[in-house]
């Protein structure tokens, strides 16, 4: 897993999105590499958002969530103390420094508040490219799901600093998290 390009664990996300089942690989590389761009360029305003604490996370499987009305974050402690740990098991500190892991799921979270300003979305439609439908040179760009995620983890990659993207330790969180609950 950790071999893997952060690109081929965006690639492995959109692919794993139930609407994608059948996608040509092809294409969905190339909305990972549009998303992952979109996400790195991103420079979201700061906003006052509230920050609310809690257990459950690991149940839930969250890490941290945005909500949008009232504008809140979610961190979720548990998944956080889990996702530190993991990090030194892996040997992956020398990516993700000590705290990073909360830091870059507020930065994640900031990018999908970003997202979801009506402009911000229209622009990152239209870098994605995917069209939904066409009348001449007029062109009605629709969602793709998942890209969304995939440009959160590149802000959150970029703003923080980090060695890989946190693609990758979500994806390990996962697996782990998976295989110690069913042992």
């Amino acid at each position: 897993m950790s071999g893997d390009l952060d690109v081929d664990l965006a690639v492995r996300l959109l692919g794993g999105t139930p609407t994608h089942e059948n996608r040509d690989p092809v294409l969905l590389r190339h909305w990972a590499v549009a998303a992952t761009e979109f996400g790195r360029r991103m420079t979201p305003r700061a906003e006052t958002v509230r920050v609310v604490e809690r257990d459950g996370g690991l149940d839930a499987g969250l890490l941290a969530r945005y909500r949008s009305r009232p504008p809140v974050v979610e961190v979720y402690t548990d998944t956080v103390e889990r996702a530190e740990r993991l990090v030194a098991e892996r040997g992956w500190r020398h990516w993700f420094p000590e705290g990073s892991v909360r830091a870059a799921a507020l930065a994640h979270e900031q990018a999908h508040a970003w997202l979801h300003h009506t402009a911000v979305r229209a622009e990152f439609k239209r870098a994605l490219g995917h069209t939904a439908l066409r009348f001449g040179r007029r062109r009605l760009y629709a969602y793709v799901a998942g890209a969304d995620e995939v440009a959160a983890h590149a802000y959150a990659h970029a703003a923080c600093g980090l060695g890989r993207s946190p693609l990758l330790l979500t994806e390990a969180l996962a697996a782990a998290v998976s295989w110690e609950s069913e042992n």
